[in-house]
C-alpha cells in the first residue's frame, strides 16, 4: 500500500475567475474540502495562496496535535494515579 499526501491543494477554473482548495484524503477514493477560496484573477495568485495556506494549515495541526498528545498524557497519569 502506498502512501500518499493527506492534505493537498487543487486550483480551477471557474467561469472568469480561480478557485484554489485544500484538500483532505479521507479514503482512497474520497476527498474532503477543508479550506476554499475564490475570486482570483489569476491561476498563479490562486497558487500561491493555496501552497501558503496549506503550509499554515499543516502547521496548525502539528500544533493542535501536540497539545492534545499532552492533554493525553496527563489524562493517562492522572488515571494511572487513581488505580
Amino acid at each position: 500500500m502506498g502512501k500518499g499526501k493527506k492534505y493537498d491543494y487543487r486550483i480551477a477554473k471557474n467561469r472568469k475567475n480561480w478557485k484554489a482548495e485544500i484538500i483532505r484524503q479521507v479514503t482512497s477514493r474520497k476527498t474532503v474540502v477543508s479550506k476554499r477560496k475564490t475570486g482570483f484573477l489569476t491561476e498563479a495568485e490562486a497558487k500561491n495562496w493555496a501552497e501558503n495556506e496549506l503550509q499554515s494549515f499543516i502547521e496548525n495541526l502539528s500544533k493542535r496535535n501536540e497539545r492534545r498528545a499532552k492533554q493525553r498524557e496527563q489524562r493517562n497519569e492522572k488515571d494511572e494515579d487513581k488505580n
